[in-house]
């Protein structure tokens, strides 16, 4: 019996792919201190790269501060040239296993390239959801050659598919103005 397609499995990896965009912006500087600013930054200790906030505690004492205290002191060090590294516009000061980051205001030019990087961001989740519609279309192609399914059903699942990554895609453009806006706002 052939085996038809997994229109809810379509829309998790969407909403994966949604999910995975909110990550990313989240971690945009907005002008004001968020522990999700820091989830995109990696450490190298141990041998590997870890996530941030595998390797220390990371909060929000005031609007314009984030606070990383780091558990082994050895990795301090470590953790605040990966903060520096991170491409965010951070400069960290370490004291003792607690590192500052102070968050500086953004000037309208670091706002612009901020847009533009929350627009690659979407632009990456835009395509991740073009190519779970492309391989679905390509699936329901194999099935109606190999006379697994109709033609007439090929055509009502590649439509539930168009609609599904149409509502996706105006999402992810919906979670982009959003952002947009966020980071434009004085």
């Amino acid at each position: 019996m052939a085996e038809e397609l997994d229109l809810d499995d379509l829309q998790r990896r969407m909403d994966g792919a949604v999910d995975a965009l909110r990550k990313e912006l989240s971690g945009l500087r907005t002008g004001r201190a968020s522990p999700g600013m820091l989830d995109t930054v990696t450490v190298n200790v141990y041998g590997a790269d870890m996530p941030l906030n595998q390797i220390a505690t990371v909060s929000v004492p005031e609007a314009r501060l984030i606070s990383v205290q780091v558990w082994d002191s050895n990795n301090t060090s470590a953790a605040e040239k990966a903060i520096r590294n991170s491409g965010l516009g951070l400069n960290p000061a370490a004291e003792g296993s607690l590192i500052r980051v102070p968050i500086p205001d953004l000037t309208e030019e670091r706002r612009r390239d901020y847009t533009k990087v929350a627009g690659n961001y979407a632009e990456n989740g835009r395509i991740a959801v073009r190519n779970i519609r492309r391989h679905a279309m390509d699936e329901l192609k194999k099935q109606e050659k190999a006379g697994e399914i109709s033609q007439d059903d090929q055509r009502l699942y590649g439509d539930e598919v168009q609609e599904m990554t149409d509502r996706t895609i105006k999402e992810i453009d919906s979670l982009l103005e959003q952002k947009q806006a966020e980071i434009m706002q004085v």
